[in-house]
């Protein structure tokens, strides 16, 4: 119950008597003996007495009151006025909060009204208002202007950071891993992460956002550098795996079975090898996409010491990678093809099928593998002068002779090759097979890379010509013989032409260069 002097301020000001209503505020606003604290009561006196110009209410409400706590005031101008009084007179609080009321206002677009709102919370900063100095480089980091603009938001976010706000902590370490400053990371970053770990600990934390879930991987990256933190490594990347981060998955599986990620072995990891935690978290690691999991999978589950060691599963697991994309994965199964080649004949297509990809993905050893065993698309000279002297009646009446030029003139093939080679046989989607040893033993099989689309689109024409067309000699175009004499009949001077195609080793091994 208020008490008699209490009871006299209220009636004064109630009368409007700016003295009492101040004085009453500033009851409201740190509570009394009789009176309870009530911040939206004291805002009412206060905001009353500082409309007729008192100037200690002013300071009061801009020293006090916080953006959330006024930003529905009724009367914005008259409420900015009173916060830039108190500004003037020295206040920090008023400005920060100042010049946040400004950014939120309908005129914040003004361009003098937002240079105000910077020039304000600039001087906060510089007195040391941690907040401040984090919404200024926000400000300055999200404004389209130049590089030392950006400098400007980096040293607003570094006193920030220094101060303790989290969030500008959290901006300093993604810019420090970004630019791999891994001293600013780990000091600003470790602390963070290790009070996750800590309230993981002692109330089985909640769901963290992604930028702590990624600072988290990136710490664990960064300590496993490092000699010790044996328990805190795991941890890291554990909880960031519960979180359904792949990377975290992925180094967690490899540290548990003390691998790298191409499967060689690495001191680097648990005390004790577990295959079967690795494999776990490998495989989560793999079901969201991750090609290089897949991978590790398959390289554990060759390994001897391996309980359950399954070729199968190993050579599953490969097949999945190479499919996602995975460079080795790509060339080893490319190097099992080859070498299984004498069982399938067929291997050394497959084998230039996973040498292109992974040649496409940057693997070196499969460039210089598929450069051996398959030779890329050159003109034959003989071809090429062959279609220099066929005439368009000659084409017309011969079509599937001149197609046979045609495609000899793109992929460089040989006479016996250009008349004799099954075309539907031929057309292996990546690579163009050239294989005429039945028909003519003194042939070698061998592969022509299809690299440019004007070789895809030769290709796919010709097989469409000869779509429904036996291509052997009970076809239209006769036996070999019957084609040669057809060729040097049209052609006389062609036949004279020297003829020599590109040829690779048939022994067991990839040929040198």
């Amino acid at each position: 119950m208020a008490s008699r002097e209490e009871l006299q301020l209220l009636r004064e000001a109630r009368t409007g008597n700016a003295t009492s209503q101040h004085a009453l505020g500033k009851r409201y606003l740190f509570g009394s003996k009789s009176l309870p604290k009530s911040l939206p009561t004291a805002l009412h006196w206060l905001g009353r007495a500082a409309a007729q110009g008192n100037t200690e209410a002013m300071l009061l409400i801009g020293e006090h009151f916080s953006f959330d706590t006024v930003q529905t005031f009724h009367d914005r101008p008259m409420l900015e006025s009173w916060y830039r009084t108190a500004f003037r007179q020295g206040s920090m609080n008023a400005g920060f909060t100042l010049a946040k009321l400004i950014l939120a206002s309908d005129t914040a677009n003004d361009g003098k009204r937002h240079a105000e709102a910077l020039g304000i919370l600039e001087s906060v900063a510089r007195h040391g208002i941690p907040e401040a100095q984090w919404l200024l480089a926000e400000l300055v980091r999200d404004s389209q202007k130049l590089s030392p603009v950006r400098s400007h938001a980096l040293e607003w976010t570094v006193r920030a950071a220094d101060a303790g706000i989290v969030d500008a902590q959290m901006a300093l370490t993604s810019h420090a891993w970004e630019n791999a400053d891994y001293d600013t990371f780990i000091r600003h970053g470790l602390p963070i992460a290790r009070a996750i770990l800590k309230n993981r600990i002692q109330t089985d934390t909640a769901a963290l956002d992604e930028a702590s879930v990624h600072l988290l991987v990136r710490c664990g990256k960064l300590l496993a550098e490092e000699k010790g933190h044996q328990d805190e490594i795991p941890a890291m990347w554990e909880i960031a795996a519960l979180h359904k981060n792949a990377e975290a998955a992925f180094l967690l599986g490899l540290w548990h079975a003390r691998i790298d990620e191409n499967g060689q072995r690495t001191t680097k990891g648990a005390g004790a090898t577990s295959f079967k935690k690795a494999i776990r978290w490998l495989r989560q690691a793999g079901e969201q996409g991750m090609a290089k999991a897949w991978y590790a999978l398959s390289q554990i589950y060759q390994k001897a010491e391996f309980s359950q060691r399954d070729m199968a599963d190993a050579q599953r697991y490969l097949e999945i990678a190479a499919n996602l994309g995975h460079p080795k994965a790509q060339f080893d199964l490319g190097m099992m093809a080859w070498r299984n080649r004498k069982e399938n004949e067929s291997g050394d297509i497959q084998a230039v099928y996973w040498f292109q990809k992974a040649t496409s993905n940057g693997d070196t050893e499969a460039a210089i593998a598929l450069n051996r065993i398959a030779s890329r698309a050159q003109p034959a000279s003989w071809a090429l002068a062959a279609q220099q002297s066929l005439s368009q009646e000659t084409i017309s009446s011969y079509p599937f002779l001149a197609a046979r030029i045609e495609l000899a003139a793109v992929f460089g093939l040989s006479r016996p090759e250009a008349l004799l080679l099954d075309i539907h046989a031929a057309d292996k989607g990546h690579c163009l097979l050239v294989d005429i040893r039945k028909s003519y033993r003194r042939s070698k099989r061998r592969l022509i890379l299809i690299q440019t689309g004007h070789e895809r689109q030769t290709l796919s024409k010709i097989c469409r010509l000869f779509e429904k067309v036996d291509c052997g000699p009970k076809g239209p175009e006769g036996n070999y013989r019957q084609r040669q004499y057809r060729l040097k009949t049209l052609l006389p001077a062609v036949m004279e032409m020297e003829d020599k195609p590109e040829t690779i080793s048939d022994d067991g091994k990839i040929p040198s260069a």
